[in-house]
């Protein structure tokens, strides 16, 4: 069980009590790079550490929300149901947090988050990182301007979505996975069709289609879920033009 310190114990706090993992972890967010040992003793002592195996969920909707979760190794995507019908809302590489919006905003997570390969998760108590926050003002910038850049992101693809073809938003998401996430041009696609269309907002039918005229066009070479990006360049010219 995650023990919560009591706000006005955390200039005192007795660091031998707890473990190191936190100020030994070689994978730090730029926000925890601005806490002071006593505060990052803090956070080891009220945080626990879970690995999960590709399609476990890390957490889900309508569930409730107690823990700020810093992704430390691995690859989610976030989505959302509705109407019996699941949007994925982003693909997420590690590090990076997860569930700050719906934690600090919401009792109850508003989205579920879903391992694509492997990976490992810190579950931050949700009091513990509220205190962080209010006692350094360099960790609240870092976490602000994480915020920012998601927000930015999100709007980008909202108007990506509804202005862009089918052929630029399938183009869009393969750059995506070559430079943003794997930055190879051989990658394997860590999504199968469904998520795929769920991703850019149409169906698998659609995307196998397009994704065998883009192979036919020797634009993308495909061996099962090895892709490999022939003409990078064409890619890019069918993006911008949407």
């Amino acid at each position: 069980m995650i023990r919560v310190i009591k706000p006005e114990s955390l200039d005192i706090y007795n660091a031998t009590m707890i473990t190191d993992k936190c100020i030994n972890c070689y994978i730090k967010s730029a926000a925890a790079g601005h806490l002071n040992e006593n505060q990052l003793r803090l956070l080891s002592d009220n945080c626990a550490e879970t690995s999960f195996k590709r399609g476990e969920t890390i957490f889900k909707q309508d569930s409730l929300s107690s823990n700020i979760i810093y992704l430390k190794e691995g690859l989610v995507k976030i989505s959302m149901k509705w109407r019996d019908k699941n949007q994925i809302l982003n693909i997420i590489k590690a590090p990076a947090y997860l569930g700050i919006p719906t934690a600090l905003g919401d009792k109850i997570n508003n989205y579920s988050s879903i391992a694509l390969e492997d990976s490992v998760a810190c579950f931050i108590d949700l009091n513990t990182f509220k205190l962080l926050i209010d006692r350094n003002g360099k960790f609240s910038y870092e976490i602000i301007i994480h915020l920012c850049k998601n927000e930015l992101q999100q709007y980008q693809r909202c108007v990506y979505r509804s202005q862009k073809h089918v052929p630029g938003l399938i183009a869009d998401t393969l750059l995506f996975f070559s430079r943003e996430i794997y930055r190879n041009d051989t990658f394997r696609l860590p999504i199968d069709r469904g998520d795929f269309g769920d991703l850019i907002g149409t169906t698998r039918e659609t995307v196998s289609r397009m994704l065998n005229e883009f192979q036919q066009d020797k634009l993308i070479e495909m061996k099962g879920k090895i892709f490999t990006l022939v003409d990078p360049d064409r890619l890019m010219k069918i993006s911008i033009n949407g």
